[in-house]
């Protein structure tokens, strides 16, 4: 069984490179803290096992043959990020009035209350896999570009792990680094720098989501 690793890694880069839904969940959380954008990066790869275990047992290919299958988890995860992007929104709006209001007691009590609960890593674990799960496209990474770097003269189960869990464990440390630079430059801008950013990652999730709705 012969694998041409080398070109695997170089296509799994550039796709990771180029941002997508997935970028932006893990960009938009560790903005927050460095911890939820970790937490977000490992749910992002959970969901890409999901993907993996699917291929490997030949579910992707039927769910990509049957067109209602397909479209229905296009629709929902076009839906999920619209949701994401709202909630985005939603979040700058109340960063600015907690930041714009008189301050009562302690100093970060207006902005926290405003906020309502703070996000756990729970929330932003579930926010990367979920968005990674309901993604079509990870799903056909799977059953279009893996493939070609299959070698038919061996087990395609056993290959397609082993591209997966090197897909996966590739991920797993640029969704860390991504983590860590974003962690470093929060702490560079301030309050106002940090809500325009909730705009517009509200605003991109919004147009990713009818992006993906509209891919035929």
């Amino acid at each position: 069984m012969t694998v041409d690793l080398t070109g695997f890694l170089g296509v799994v880069l550039l796709a990771y490179l180029i941002p997508g839904p997935d970028f932006l969940v893990v960009a938009r959380a560790a903005a927050r803290r460095p911890a939820l954008g970790r937490a977000a990066g490992l749910g992002a790869q959970a969901g890409l096992c999901v993907h993996m275990c699917a291929a490997a047992l030949g579910l992707s290919a039927v769910a990509a043959g049957s067109a209602l299958a397909f479209t229905a988890v296009k629709l929902a995860g076009a839906a999920y990020l619209v949701f994401l992007g709202v909630r985005a929104l939603l979040d700058a709006r109340h960063r600015h009035r907690g930041t714009s209001a008189p301050s009562r007691g302690t100093a970060d009590a207006g902005p926290t209350a405003a906020a309502g609960r703070r996000p756990t890593r729970r929330d932003s674990f579930l926010q990367g896999f979920l968005t990674n799960v309901l993604n079509p496209k990870a799903a056909l990474f799977f059953l279009s570009v893996l493939p070609q770097f299959v070698d038919h003269g061996g087990s395609p189960t056993r290959q397609i792990f082993l591209l997966g869990v090197l897909d996966v464990a590739v991920g797993v440390v640029f969704w860390l680094v991504l983590a860590a630079v974003a962690g470093r430059l929060r702490t560079s801008f301030g309050p106002a720098c940090r809500r325009r950013w909730e705009l517009v990652s509200g605003w991109l999730f919004i147009a990713v989501g009818v992006g993906v709705a509209a891919t035929e």
